[in-house]
């Protein structure tokens, strides 16, 4: 009886894709709102920092607050 290997484009597959694309995606928006929060000018330095732990210690729940609500109250510093 023949195995499947990895790479024969069975359902190992798929499933490991899916499994990549659930951890690997969440975790680059975390990384890039959290870049975002630290390059972001505030109106006060406490709303970034507050702003900066809840995204690190929430993952990607905190990095999606933050993408709704936490982006309309900072402005990014021209260059």
């Amino acid at each position: 009886m023949p195995t499947l290997a990895f790479g024969s484009g069975g359902p190992q597959d798929i499933t490991l894709l899916f499994v990549l694309l659930l951890l690997v995606l969440p975790t680059v928006f975390w990384i890039v709102e959290l870049v975002d929060a630290a390059r972001r000018q505030f109106p006060d330095q406490t709303i970034k920092v507050v702003w900066l732990v809840v995204i690190f210690f929430t993952h990607f729940i905190g990095a999606a607050i933050y993408y709704f609500v936490g982006k309309k109250q900072g402005v990014i510093p021209s260059a």
